[in-house]
């Protein structure tokens, strides 16, 4: 939320004149395989290309992420040319016809929705803002209800889901923020920051100027997907005045990024609607997590046969205390899973939220969506089905009825019921059976598919559990019952009974089973040793392709960029990769208004020390984009441990993609 957004993500009034579009033709800016970066003269250049994209959109098109001076647009990379040609034509088109054209607000244009917000002007910089303005507090009230000349309309979304940036607040009314943001702003808070007005939609850190209150809820996933978020861009905004209390609203209870969301107790049920992050600047060490959060209000968890019996083990590779757990908890025979043992962070991962960035919704997903998908294509699954996320291993998992599994992403010694289970092969899973996984030699994460998929509650059309926005699943601990579903789409690629694991070399590794060389072990330099104490002596290569703020780096800076050797910081996770070394030198251009960021991003922030954006971005942010990692590239990202070292190599960005 403002005032303690993720690095780069837009502080209003920075807009560098040396960064502006402004009076240019547009351009179309390559971000990375799937995206381009259309970059026009004003915001309502950017208005009207985001209306004819979300209105008609080319084939192909995923996302369209209007901002204050570009438009991001990521599609299909299978049919880059196709969309990318009709991108390129509606941004060369110009404003439609009945438009001037002339850089005016036009915020009064009738064709958007019109969405009332009632107001409570109790706000507790109401009258710091009456002072500074040289305005008495019943003028900063009525010319915050009447807007400036063409009123008020949703520019574009970020930071957090449902909070909009809101255009045509009366100049006289454009404060700053405050210096010192305040630790937690109330949901419903109607505020103020240089001519953007907006109401925040979840209690968070902020410093923005607080107007007032509204009991309007600005999201609720109970709406459903296309109305979760209640402005959308375009919108046309009317504050009114109410003169009753606001109804309290209740801040949704989420894991914040600094620690990993929680699961309930027993089986898996739907999750609140979501809490605003807080600042990814400060994320735990990957590889050990700071102690979990309270979960959010759930539902009430299936029944449990009472007084079961229990079973009670010490999870294989971990250092878990023995821990006694219902040795049924569901019907017999019934297609479960429960887990009994989780290892640092177990996550449930599907394909993510593609297409609700607009509304400040990131895509989430896998970290590395591909070795999710080997995973279900290996037991028959749908590629979007939703699996297991394990991070270093320790995953202890017993099956209700018989099913079969898959293991993909860093590989671990793993058995079924003590039978050795082979990496990057689907095994069958007798009822009852217990799957154990030790920790990984190199990696960080691996993916176990289950057939059917895990059928717990979708949020917003994904079953991802999402640590920057806290939307989806919480994260599973030991005890819990996750269902299985149906998600099915054809039979498991199972092994011949006698037949050898299939399996690759990769220079200096041999592990039974991996079917990628370079995505399942990050980098080609890696090798690797049977069990703990694994030697990396290299750096992990990390393919990139130019980003569109590169010019942002001075000649010494963009020479660095691509012979650094960095150092990966404990302070990583899903939301984003800290690199640390030599900082790289910037040119003086300032920092470029709000654009719309890729899975892969790095960017640079002041320091000079750049951040590799995982699946759990954030939508927007402020910071140059000078480099995207391949799709090859962000598989090894997601492997990536704290201490590791890296290196980004130079690559084009391909007309398109294999599947």
């Amino acid at each position: 939320m403002p005032g303690t957004e993720p690095p780069g993500t837009d502080v209003p009034g920075t807009e560098s004149p040396g960064t502006d579009p402004r009076g240019r033709s547009p351009r179309v800016l390559p971000c990375g395989e799937d995206a381009v970066l259309v970059e026009l003269a004003d915001l309502d250049a950017v208005s009207d290309l985001a209306e004819v994209l979300r209105t008609d959109p080319p084939p192909g098109v995923v996302d369209v992420v209007p901002a204050a001076r570009t438009v991001l647009v990521r599609g299909d990379v299978r049919r880059r040319a196709a969309w990318l040609a009709a991108v390129t034509r509606a941004a060369a088109a110009g404003p439609p016809a009945d438009r001037p054209g002339d850089g005016s607000a036009a915020v009064d244009d009738p064709t958007g929705r019109v969405v009332d917000i009632p107001v409570v002007y109790d706000g507790p910089d109401l009258v710091q803002v009456a002072r500074e303005t040289g305005l008495s507090v019943e003028e900063v009230v009525a010319r915050h209800l009447a807007g400036g000349p063409g009123g008020y309309r949703v520019a574009f979304g970020g930071f957090a889901p449902g909070f909009a940036y809101v255009v045509g607040v009366d100049p006289r009314l454009h404060v700053p923020r405050l210096t010192t943001p305040r630790t937690r702003v109330p949901a419903g808070a109607v505020a103020l920051a240089g001519d953007y007005t907006a109401v925040y939609p979840a209690a968070s850190p902020g410093g923005w100027r607080l107007l007032g209150t509204t009991s309007v809820a600005m999201f609720d996933v109970g709406r459903g997907r296309d109305a979760a978020a209640l402005l959308r861009p375009g919108d046309v905004v009317r504050f009114t005045p109410s003169p009753a209390l606001p109804r309290a609203v209740a801040a949704p209870r989420a894991a914040p990024p600094s620690a990993p969301p929680r699961a309930p107790d027993r089986t898996v049920s739907p999750p609140s609607p979501v809490a605003s992050p807080p600042p990814v600047a400060s994320p735990p060490p990957v590889a050990s997590p700071p102690p979990v959060a309270s979960p959010s209000p759930l539902s009430s968890p299936s029944p449990v046969a009472p007084s079961p019996p229990v079973i009670s083990f010490r999870a294989a590779g971990t250092t878990s205390s023995v821990i006694s757990v219902p040795a049924v908890t569901s019907a017999a025979g019934a297609p479960v899973v429960t887990v009994l043992a989780t290892g640092p962070l177990l996550l449930l991962q599907d394909l993510g939220r593609p297409g609700l960035a607009a509304v400040g919704v990131p895509r989430s997903g896998a970290a590395d969506p591909d070795a999710l998908r080997r995973a279900n294509r290996l037991v028959g699954n749908r590629p979007s089905a939703a699996g297991l996320e394990v991070v270093l291993g320790g995953l202890v998992l017993r099956c209700a009825a018989t099913t079969a599994l898959a293991l993909t992403g860093a590989p671990v010694a793993a058995d079924l019921d003590g039978t050795p289970v082979p990496h990057g092969a689907a095994v069958r899973a007798p009822a009852g059976a217990v799957l154990r996984l030790g920790s990984p030699p190199a990696g960080l994460r691996t993916w176990v598919a289950v057939r059917g998929g895990l059928a717990v509650p979708a949020v917003l059309g994904s079953r991802s559990a999402d640590v920057l926005s806290g939307l989806g699943p919480a994260a599973v601990r030991p005890g819990d019952v996750l269902p299985l579903g149906d998600d099915v789409d054809g039979l498991p690629e199972l092994p011949l009974p006698d037949g050898p694991v299939p399996g690759v070399e990769v220079p200096g590794v041999e592990v039974p089973g991996v079917d990628v060389p370079g995505v399942e072990i990050p980098g080609a330099e890696v090798r690797a040793a049977e069990g703990p104490g694994v030697e990396v002596p290299g750096p992990v290569l990390l393919p990139a392709s130019d980003g569109p703020r590169l010019d942002h780096l001075d000649a010494r800076g963009r020479a660095a960029l691509w012979g650094t050797v960095w150092d990966v910081s404990p302070a990583s996770n899903r939301v984003a990769v800290r690199l640390a070394g030599a900082p790289l030198t910037r040119r003086a251009l300032g920092e470029p208004p709000s654009e719309g960021l890729v899975a892969g991003a790095v960017q640079v922030p002041p320091d000079g020390q750049p951040v590799v954006f995982g699946a759990d971005h954030p939508v927007t942010g402020g910071y140059p984009v000078v480099a995207v990692l391949t799709r090859e590239g962000r598989a090894r990202a997601a492997q990536l441990r704290p201490g590791q070292q890296v290196r980004l190599t130079r690559t084009g960005v391909p007309p398109q993609h294999p599947a």
